[in-house]
């Protein structure tokens, strides 16, 4: 029997809500949760000596179970003669508690009557639009109530708080007279989910409490935990809540459907009053078929966030086919925010790891992580420059090592430089210095490629950190290094949080990249090597280093005029469309005779090395010049061992032409 309103309009008409009481019969209908989903929230607002009146009370059982826990001052009002009669045959033995047929917006009682108004869904039903009868309607009913509300008064409304209604509270509410709250009640939301039969918006407590005029205005929320957030404006509250009602109709829906396996779905998680977000949820599904376990949250330590295994949709597919989730929460922390342990986190992710579990489970969550802390990541320094936008250079924990990175702020999840730091000790005290000899993976195989002939003379385009020149710098005493970078900036952090070195044989240019390359070409200056480890600043293509201008016919001509005969040219590529990665190495087979990369599984860098040379790429040409980077790093004691991992760089390298 289909009892719900044909048309959101009926929801005010009282001739449908006869109909619909004699269809239901006794049976109490509940939208919006019962007393036990509820009752956390009511007494925290109802005292038992307080007088109550519940307008709309319909057919629900709230009423009798606050009786029936002490609250006998209740009395019942609703425009249905026809509930009002069975709801008095149904409480005969609560003889405290009365029932009346009569219409919220124009009672007959006194001013200053009740210390509550208990509003559970009848706001929703009267005021089912904005139209102007509806309007009139719902001034007279909020004049109503708050005529007859005492001082310290409260009206409590359970609502769905659709934005014409939260709107319309807000305005009625939101003055210096009235403190005004709006929580989220997880509990009954969670009940119509296991029903079946839920919604999938969230169910609101607002409570309303009436004052003498106040010296400011009183606005907050609670949507998730238990603690008050003080908001600023009306704005920022409705940003709130509609926040909160757009993640819930995702997260809900998640949970009544699987996702294809190669999709994924990240959430921000958001405390109110906060511009950043304090969480971000990656949700990742797989076929039940090859799952042992259904579900669990991995927590992604501070500062790990940027490795392959979380930080890309690959990596975190591989995670979840190693922990045999059928689904899996990958819980990334955010920066500028501070994490008190891993239990605090487990805690405030609790809610939301509950929203997103797939239906038909229950029981504790199992949150999973690296080790038993959330992680250290603390910020050493932050600026801002024109060309790279906000960053910050930041000390993390991998490990037992400790690491310092430079990220720019508008692509958070990426590393664009990091150095390891080393404990060393002079005349008696120890102090952290950057290691030189440590390199990321892509740099030490770009560097392999400066034994394929003698390189005395290189140009880099691109500065960073500064960790790529200082490992030349040191493993190579009797090399000439001229790095370009565009951004001033970058230079001054490369110098003051990575201890570049600059002298006669490590030379800095601000200038545009291209310019540099069209500039040496001219004047017919020539190089053994040219590295371009450069990122883009366009987000609209699918390549991140170099920016494509410096992949077209022009900068690639002046590339081929500086190099020397024998020279190679390095490329850091960071390409995501297949097809564009195919149209580079067709435009760089244009310009040179023979081209190689090497592109590990779990990193975005490729390495890219072409040449004009007469010796064309093989295998054993390069594994004889990874070997020889290895000795001399050792040779220099910048490594103990190696830096390239001989397996791993044969096993990745292609030879394209």
């Amino acid at each position: 029997m289909n009892l719900l309103p044909k048309s959101h309009k009926e929801f005010s008409d009282k001739d449908y809500w006869n109909k619909f009481f004699k269809k239901r019969g006794n049976k109490a209908f509940e939208w919006y949760g019962e007393y036990v989903e509820l009752c956390t929230y009511l007494h925290k607002y109802i005292k038992q000596t307080d007088k109550i009146l519940i307008p709309g009370c319909g057919n629900s059982s709230l009423s009798a179970d606050l009786y029936d826990v002490g609250l006998k001052q209740i009395t019942n009002i609703d425009v249905s003669e026809v509930v009002i009669r069975q709801m008095k045959a149904i409480n005969v033995a609560r003889s405290e508690m009365t029932f009346t047929c009569m219409d919220a917006m124009k009672t007959t009682f006194e001013d200053d009557e009740f210390n509550v108004v208990l509003d559970k869904g009848t706001l929703d039903a009267l005021m089912p639009d904005e139209s102007e009868d509806t309007i009139a309607n719902i001034d007279n009913y909020f004049k109503e109530m708050k005529r007859i509300l005492k001082t310290g008064g409260r009206f409590i409304c359970i609502s769905l708080l659709q934005s014409h209604i939260l709107k319309k509270l807000v305005d009625v509410f939101s003055d210096k007279s009235w403190m005004f709250r709006v929580v989220r009640c997880h509990e009954a939301e969670q009940k119509n989910i296991e029903n079946g039969d839920g919604t999938t918006l969230p169910v609101f407590v607002v409570i309303a409490t009436k004052f003498k005029l106040m010296p400011n205005l009183l606005l907050e929320v609670c949507l998730a935990g238990e603690k008050m957030i003080r908001l600023k404006s009306p704005e920022e509250l409705l940003s709130c809540v509609k926040s909160a009602q757009d993640t819930a109709f995702i997260t809900n829906s998640l949970g009544k459907s699987r996702l294809d396996e190669d999709d994924e779905v990240s959430l921000n998680l958001m405390m109110p009053g906060e511009d950043t977000p304090r969480y971000t949820l990656y949700v990742v599904d797989k076929k039940k078929s090859q799952a042992v376990n259904k579900y669990a949250v991995f927590i992604v330590p501070q500062g790990r966030e940027s490795e392959w295994l979380f930080g890309t949709p690959t990596g975190r597919r591989q995670l979840q086919d190693s922990a045999r989730f059928s689904r899996l929460v990958v819980a990334v922390l955010r920066r500028g925010h501070h994490f008190e342990s891993l239990d605090a986190v487990k805690e405030e992710l609790a809610q939301s790891a509950k929203m997103l579990i797939p239906n038909g489970l229950s029981g504790q969550i199992p949150f999973l992580s690296l080790g038993s802390d959330v992680g250290r990541r603390v910020k050493v320094y932050e600026g801002s420059s024109k060309v790279s936008g906000e960053f910050v250079v930041e000390e993390v924990d991998v490990g037992e090592d400790i690491f310092k990175r430079l990220i720019f702020l508008d692509n958070q999840f990426l590393v664009q430089s990091e150095a390891k730091l080393k404990t060393v000790k002079k005349k008696n005290k120890t102090k952290q210095v950057i290691d030189f000899g440590h390199i990321s993976q892509y740099h030490s195989f770009m560097c392999a490629c400066l034994h394929l002939t003698p390189a005395t003379d290189i140009a880099i385009i691109g500065l960073g950190g500064g960790g790529l020149c200082m490992f030349l710098k040191k493993c190579y005493p009797k090399m000439k290094i001229t790095a370009v970078d565009l951004d001033p900036a970058m230079l001054e952090v490369a110098k003051n949080q990575f201890e570049l070195e600059i002298d006669e044989r490590l030379s800095v240019q601000i200038k545009d990249g291209l310019d540099f390359l069209k500039e040496e070409a001219e004047i017919c200056h020539q190089y053994s090597c040219v590295m371009f480890d450069v990122d883009s600043k366009d987000r609209t293509l699918g390549l991140s280093c170099p920016p494509q201008q410096f992949l077209q016919d022009e900068a690639l001509n002046h590339v081929e005029r500086i190099l020397t005969n024998d020279g190679h040219f390095i490329l850091n590529l960071v390409c995501r469309d297949k097809s564009l990665r195919e149209e580079m190495i067709e435009t760089l087979k244009r310009h040179f005779k023979h081209i190689a990369s090497v592109k590990l599984y779990e990193e975005v860098n490729e390495i890219i090395f072409a040449t004009n040379s007469n010796v064309p790429y093989n295998i054993e040409v390069l594994e004889e010049a990874a070997k020889n980077l290895n000795a001399t790093a050792r040779k220099h004691n910048l490594v103990k061992i190696k830096c390239v991992d001989l397996k791993d760089f044969l096993q990745a390298v292609t030879i394209e032409t």
